[in-house]
C-alpha cells in the first residue's frame, strides 16, 4: 500500500470505495490485467496479444448460431458403470461438475441456422471435467450427428477436451469408433462434416472424430495433439520443435485446413456451408 493510500485511509471524512474483486481477469499469455467487460465484449479474446481465451459450451453456441436454436436433450447413460473411484469416488466428480455447470455433461448439441444456413452445432465444454470423452460425450456426439442426418445439413463440431475419460475404462474408448461410424455415415449422405478444434484438443478425442472433418479449422494458438510434448519426446528420445502442437504450426505443415480468430468464426463457416452443403433441386 503506498503512503498516499495510507494518509486517504486515516481521513475520516474520505468514503471508502468498495472494490468489486471480479472487475479484473489477467490473460494467461501477456500477463496483462484487463477489464472483465472489455474482454467478453472482445469474445474473451486479449485485445494486447489476440490470446483467444477458453468459453463454455452455452458461449460456443450462441457466438455460431443464429438467435432461436434448438438445444438438444442431454442424452440419458449409465452413470459409474465401473463403480470407479480414485482421490474421490466418480459420482462425486461428476456431481461437483454439474454443480458448476448449465448441463449434466461435456457435450452439448444446438440444431439451428449459421447466417440463414441450416445446421447442427456441437460444442464440447472443458470446463466440465476437462472436457473428457465418456459415454454420455459419445451418445451426444451422436444424436447431434442423427439430428443433421434427418435435416440432412452440416454437422459442425466444436472440440475442447483432454481426452477420453479415465473412469469410464474402456467404455469410453469405446465411444472413438462409435463417432467415427457416425462420421462414415454423414459422408455417405453427402453431408458436410466440419470440426473447428479449440484449445485443447488432446487424446482420444483427437484419435477419432476431432481429425476426421472435411475441413478442419483452429482457433490461433490452440493446443492441439494425441499427446503431450514431454511423453513424446521421451519416446522417441528427440528434441522437438517449440509450438509443434499448436495451430498455426500445424497449419503450416498440412494438419489443419485453417486458422480463424473467434470474430470470423461464424462468417467463415457459413461461407463453408454455402460451397459445400447439398443444394436443393430448383
Amino acid at each position: 500500500m503506498s503512503w498516499l493510500s495510507r494518509v486517504r485511509n486515516r481521513l475520516p471524512f474520505v468514503a471508502k470505495r468498495d472494490t468489486p474483486d471480479n472487475l479484473w481477469v489477467k490473460c494467461p499469455s501477456c500477463q496483462e490485467m484487463l477489464f472483465v467487460k472489455e474482454y467478453g465484449e472482445n469474445l474473451h479474446v486479449c485485445p494486447r496479444c489476440n490470446h483467444h481465451g477458453r468459453i463454455n459450451g452455452d458461449k460456443r453456441l450462441s457466438l455460431i448460431l443464429d438467435p432461436g436454436f434448438e438445444l438438444l436433450p442431454q442424452p440419458t447413460v449409465k452413470e459409474d458403470p465401473l463403480k470407479f473411484r480414485d482421490t474421490a469416488k466418480y459420482t462425486d466428480r461428476l456431481k461437483k461438475a454439474r454443480a458448476a455447470n448449465a448441463h449434466t455433461d461435456a457435450f452439448s448439441v444446438g440444431s439451428g441456422t449459421i447466417d440463414g444456413h441450416p445446421a447442427v452445432v456441437g460444442v464440447q465444454d472443458f470446463t466440465f471435467m476437462g472436457g473428457s470423452m465418456g459415454m454420455a460425450v459419445g451418445t451426444a456426439f451422436c444424436a447431434g450427428a442423427e439430428r443433421a442426418l434427418s435435416r440432412k445439413c452440416p454437422y459442425v463440431v466444436v472440440t475442447a477436451a483432454g481426452g477420453a475419460r479415465m473412469q469410464e475404462g474402456i467404455l469410453s474408448l469405446m465411444q472413438m469408433p462409435k463417432a467415427t461410424v457416425m462420421t462414415r455415415r454423414l459422408k455417405a449422405a453427402g453431408l458436410p462434416y466440419i470440426v473447428v478444434l479449440t484449445d485443447p484438443t488432446t487424446g482420444g478425442v483427437t484419435a477419432s472424430y476431432a481429425m476426421l472433418g472435411d475441413v478442419h479449422i483452429a482457433e490461433p494458438g490452440a493446443l492441439i495433439g494425441f499427446a503431450g510434448q514431454r511423453v513424446i519426446q521421451d519416446t522417441i528420445r528427440e528434441q522437438l520443435p517449440d509450438g509443434f502442437q499448436r495451430a498455426e504450426y500445424l497449419h503450416r505443415h498440412g494438419m489443419v485446413d485453417m486458422v480463424v480468430e473467434r470474430k470470423d468464426l461464424k462468417a467463415t463457416l457459413a461461407t463453408l456451408i454455402d460451397y459445400l452443403a447439398p443444394k436443393k433441386a430448383a
